[in-house]
C-alpha cells in the first residue's frame, strides 16, 4: 500500500512538473505609455493568455526593458521575447522594410497600410534580413498618414517650409529636406521637450502620437491633408523563443495576430472619428494645404523613390521588386474593396 501511494505521489509530482514546464512567460518591450499604437500588443497578450488557460502570458513593459531605439538589438540577443520598433530608428538594420516609409506612396487608409505591410513582411528578402537580428515579423503597427502640428503662424505653402525645423524620420524626413526644411529624427519620447523649447517648430506624427506625446497640447495648428507618408513599426518575436513554443502555444500566437490587428483597427478608428473634437478642445487651427502645393511637394519628393531603389539595389536587395510589390498590393487591395 505504501509502495502504491509512493507511486501515486511521484506521478502527481511528475504531472505538476510537466504542467509547470509547459507554462511560458514572454517579456515584451515597447515604450511610452499604453495608447492606440500599442493596443494590438495588449490585445495579443490578452488573447494568448485566455486561449492558453493562463499557460502562455506576456508582460508588456513600457520602457522598462530597453530604449525604443534598441529594441531590435534586444531581440537579437534574446534580452526579451517580443518587441515593437520603428524602421526609421535604425534604417541600416532593417533596410528592406524602409520601402514602406517612402514618401507619397499612395497609401490612403489603415486597411491599405496593413495590406502593404503584410505583403512586404512576407517577402523572403525581408524575412532573411530580419533573421540576421534573430527576429520574426509578427505584425505591423498600422498608422495613418503623418501630418504636422506646429507653433506660430500656420504654414500652408511650400516656400514656407524653407528652414522649418521639423521632427520627421525616414522617408518623411527626406521629403521635407527636399523642400528646404531641416528634419530631425529624434525619438518620440523626446519630441515634446524639443517642441516646447523651440528646438523644432513642427512635428510630423500620426494622430495617436500627437495625443500620447503631448504635442497637440502646445500646438497652434495642424495640417489635415499634407499626408507625406507614414513610418513602419513592426512587432517582432525572438526566433529562438518562437521556435521553442509548443505546437499549441505557437498555434495560439499565430491565430491571435489577425484578431489583435482587427482590435487595433477598430480602436484607432474610434480615435480618428473624434479627432475633430480633439482639435476643437485644444484650440488647434486646422490648415488645409492647397492642391497645387501638394502636387509641388510630391514632385520635389519624387526622386527619393528612384534614389532608394538605386541605393538598396546596390546593397544587394531586390529593391525594385519590393517597390513594385507595394504598388501591386495597393492596386489589388483597392480592387477587392
Amino acid at each position: 500500500m505504501t509502495h502504491m501511494m509512493g507511486r501515486v505521489a511521484l506521478a502527481a509530482l511528475a504531472t505538476a512538473f510537466a504542467t509547470e514546464t509547459l507554462a511560458v512567460e514572454w517579456n515584451v518591450s515597447v515604450w511610452g505609455q499604453r495608447r492606440a499604437f500599442t493596443e494590438h500588443v495588449e490585445k495579443l497578450a490578452e488573447l494568448v493568455e485566455e486561449k492558453s488557460g493562463g499557460d502562455f502570458t506576456m508582460n508588456v513593459s513600457y520602457g522598462g526593458l530597453s530604449k525604443n531605439t534598441e529594441n531590435l538589438d534586444g531581440i537579437s540577443i534574446g534580452a526579451f521575447e517580443m518587441a515593437q520598433f520603428c524602421a526609421g530608428y535604425h534604417r541600416d538594420k532593417n533596410r528592406a522594410i524602409t520601402v514602406l516609409e517612402l514618401p507619397f506612396m499612395g497609401v490612403s487608409n489603415l486597411d491599405e497600410e496593413v495590406a502593404v505591410s503584410n505583403a512586404v513582411y512576407d517577402h523572403p528578402a525581408v524575412q532573411d534580413e530580419m533573421a540576421q537580428w534573430n527576429a520574426k515579423l509578427l505584425m505591423t503597427s498600422p498608422m495613418p498618414q503623418y501630418n504636422l502640428v506646429g507653433t506660430g503662424a500656420p504654414k500652408d505653402e511650400l516656400e514656407e517650409f524653407e528652414g522649418m525645423r521639423v521632427r520627421a524620420t525616414g522617408g518623411i524626413g527626406e521629403a521635407f529636406e527636399a523642400v528646404g526644411a531641416v528634419p530631425t529624427s529624434m525619438t518620440a519620447t523626446e519630441v515634446y521637450n524639443a517642441m516646447e523649447s523651440g528646438v523644432v517648430d513642427t512635428v510630423a506624427f500620426a494622430q495617436h502620437a500627437h495625443l500620447a506625446f503631448g504635442t497637440i497640447d502646445i500646438a497652434d495648428w495642424w495640417t489635415e491633408n499634407l499626408n507625406p507618408g507614414t513610418v513602419n513599426c513592426p512587432v517582432v518575436a525572438n526566433i529562438d523563443a518562437y521556435e521553442a513554443l509548443s505546437d499549441e502555444h505557437r498555434r495560439i500566437l499565430d491565430e491571435s495576430v489577425p484578431e489583435a490587428i482587427d482590435h487595433y483597427l477598430a480602436n484607432y478608428g474610434e480615435l480618428l472619428a473624434r479627432w475633430e473634437e480633439v482639435l476643437a478642445e485644444k484650440g488647434v487651427e486646422t490648415v488645409t494645404i492647397p492642391d497645387a502645393e501638394l502636387a509641388a511637394f510630391r514632385a520635389e519628393a519624387g526622386p527619393i523613390h528612384d534614389a532608394w531603389i538605386e541605393d538598396m539595389s546596390a546593397q544587394g536587395l531586390p529593391a525594385q521588386e519590393l517597390y513594385d510589390l507595394v504598388q501591386d498590393t495597393l492596386e489589388k487591395q483597392r480592387m477587392s474593396n
